[in-house]
C-alpha cells in the first residue's frame, strides 16, 4: 500500500493571528510605498541637482537613495514573511504613499526641503504602525520600524541642517 503524499503546510503559525498579520502587512505596504517613492524622488534629485552645492548634494543623494534601495527589500521581505504579497507597481505605490512624486526639477534648496518632508513622512508612517505591532508582540517588525525611524530621523536632521 502506497503511503499518502506529504504536502507541506502553507499555514503560517508564528504566534501572530491572521488579522494581526494582515494589519501589520497593510501598514508595511504603506511604509514600502513611502520608501520606494522617496527612493525615486531622491534618485531623481541626484540626477538633476545643479548649483554651487552640486557635488555635495549629488553624493549625499546617492548615499541616501542607495540606503533606500536596500530598505525597500527589507520591508518587502517582512511583508512576505507575514504571508502577504508585497506591492510592487507605481500604481499601487501612488495609492499607498503619502509622498507625492516630483514632476518638476526644483532648485537645490527646494530639493533639500522636499526630501526633509519625505524623510519625516516615512517616520510618521512607521510610527503609526506601533500599536498593531505591539499588540501582536511582533518584535521583528518593531525592530525593522525602529531602525527605519532612526535612519530617516537622522537623514531629515542632516538635510534640515543644510537649510539653516
Amino acid at each position: 500500500m502506497a503511503s499518502p503524499q506529504h504536502t507541506p503546510s502553507t499555514t503560517i503559525d508564528i504566534g501572530i493571528d491572521d488579522a494581526q498579520r494582515k494589519a501589520i502587512a497593510d501598514g508595511l505596504s504603506h511604509l514600502l510605498a513611502d520608501t520606494y517613492t522617496l527612493y525615486l524622488k531622491t534618485h531623481n534629485y541626484h540626477w538633476n541637482v545643479t548649483g554651487p552645492m552640486f557635488n555635495t548634494l549629488h553624493l549625499m543623494f546617492e548615499t541616501q537613495y542607495n540606503e533606500l534601495a536596500l530598505a525597500v527589500d527589507l520591508i518587502a521581505e517582512r511583508i512576505r514573511a507575514l504571508g502577504y504579497p508585497a506591492p510592487g507597481s507605481y500604481t499601487q505605490y501612488a495609492k499607498l504613499s503619502v509622498i507625492k512624486e516630483s514632476e518638476t526639477v526644483p532648485p537645490a534648496m527646494e530639493m533639500i526641503a522636499d526630501l526633509v518632508k519625505g524623510q519625516e513622512a516615512v517616520v510618521r508612517t512607521a510610527r503609526k504602525m506601533f500599536p498593531h505591532v505591539e499588540a501582536a508582540a511582533d518584535e521583528p517588525t518593531a525592530d525593522l520600524l525602529t531602525q527605519r525611524m532612526q535612519i530617516h530621523e537622522k537623514t531629515a536632521w542632516m538635510l534640515r541642517s543644510m537649510l539653516q
